[in-house]
């Protein structure tokens, strides 16, 4: 497994490169997989974030999904730990996830989230006729926050237990991806412990 270690507007010794080294190697042992891991560390410089001073962000790259954590402490070796208990953490509950029969955890649709609640799915009540303002070369309606940052991924189709895998592995409480069964964009999100939720987008006709 091979250990980049890498530094933005802060210092990385060699010996920090050698402790990051022989603490990452550890992480074989959670996934034999794993072929790289890269390590970026950063410096917070507002004085008024002295707690969080450096931040540790981990990748890793395995033959299976990407896995990353990032943590942040007043030292490089605080962040480091913390760093990496979350992606020791995400590893073991990938595992413990895949150990799980699918049968017996199947995720709970929004509509079906909703019937548990009681709540109703109702649209936002009438109003006055909103005003539209251009911004450059785009067209933004009445007086909401106006979205600057566009990104766009490629995406293999994959099962909704691929995509619950994958969101394990980065730590995020939601997936976004195309379910390969019905070829739609979908998003998976966690509710509590191993139950999920599951919304999908379909055109209207």
């Amino acid at each position: 497994m091979d250990v980049v270690v890498t530094g933005r507007h802060v210092e990385v010794s060699d010996r920090f490169r050698a402790h990051v080294e022989e603490k990452l190697s550890r992480l074989e042992k959670h996934d034999q997989r794993i072929i790289r891991v890269q390590a970026e560390v950063s410096a917070e410089r507002n004085p008024r974030q002295q707690d969080r001073a450096v931040r540790v962000q981990l990748t890793a790259l395995t033959k299976g999904p990407v896995i990353r954590a990032e943590a942040a402490a007043e030292d490089k070796m605080a962040a480091l730990d913390l760093a990496l208990d979350k992606m020791t953490a995400q590893m073991r509950k990938a595992a413990d996830r895949r150990r799980i029969h699918r049968g017996r955890r199947t995720p709970v649709s929004v509509g079906e989230a909703l019937a548990e609640t009681g709540a109703e799915e109702t649209p936002d009540a009438g109003s006055d006729e909103v005003q539209e303002r251009q911004v450059g070369p785009i067209t933004v309606t009445g007086d909401g926050p106006l979205v600057v940052r566009e990104k766009s991924h490629e995406a293999e189709p994959m099962t909704l237990d691929q995509a619950l895998y994958e969101m394990e592995l980065v730590g995020h409480d939601f997936y976004l991806f195309v379910d390969k069964e019905s070829e739609k964009p979908s998003v998976v999100y966690r509710r509590h412990g191993y139950d999920y939720g599951v919304i999908t987008l379909t055109v209207a006709s």
